[in-house]
């Protein structure tokens, strides 16, 4: 299965409806797939679920078997000051280590509303998977200016950017 990250807890977030729109296009493809949003974090999860107190939260060890368990996981990166947010950061160090995220494979999706499209971000986040064992495909998208692009329904409105999306489908499912 593969296992989509939402990478922010802000509630309402375009991360999001790009989540459910990656999901729509796996769907076309008939592979199933699940959305890991980290808005169901609980909020005091750096505090409850991590170091000392691993394994003692059902709220967090629920998300963070959904990570485990995937097969491939799709990241869908918010750009937070030239950056992936914290949030995802602390998510990922409140995994088994080294073996959470290891030998798995992984596609980056960033997103911004600057027109890099999440460039820094995805950099960022390569290398901490790369350092967990994390093979991370080659094509990662980036989307420039999503809010321009972005629809309230989640819809891409850019004919190009669609189309990276579904060749990075593609290329995941043969990854």
């Amino acid at each position: 299965m593969i296992t989509i990250v939402v990478g922010t807890n802000r509630p309402g977030s375009r991360a999001r409806r790009v989540a459910d729109l990656y999901a729509r296009l796996l769907a076309e493809q008939n592979v199933e797939a699940q959305i890991l949003d980290l808005l169901e974090l609980p909020a005091d999860f750096t505090a409850s679920a991590l170091y000392g107190n691993v394994g003692r939260h059902d709220g967090f060890n629920h998300l963070a078997a959904q990570a485990t368990a995937a097969e491939k996981l799709v990241f869908i990166v918010p750009e937070y000051n030239c950056s992936f947010p914290g949030v995802l950061k602390a998510f990922i160090d409140g995994l088994p280590y080294p073996s959470g995220l290891g030998n798995k494979k992984a596609a980056l999706v960033g997103l911004s509303s600057g027109a890099q499209g999440g460039i820094l971000p995805l950099n960022h986040l390569t290398d901490v998977l790369m350092y967990l064992g994390t093979a991370v495909l080659p094509q990662r998208v980036r989307l420039p200016f999503i809010d321009k692009h972005l629809s309230a329904d989640g819809e891409l409105t850019d004919t190009f950017l669609q189309q990276l999306l579904q060749e990075q489908v593609a290329h995941l499912l043969r990854f």
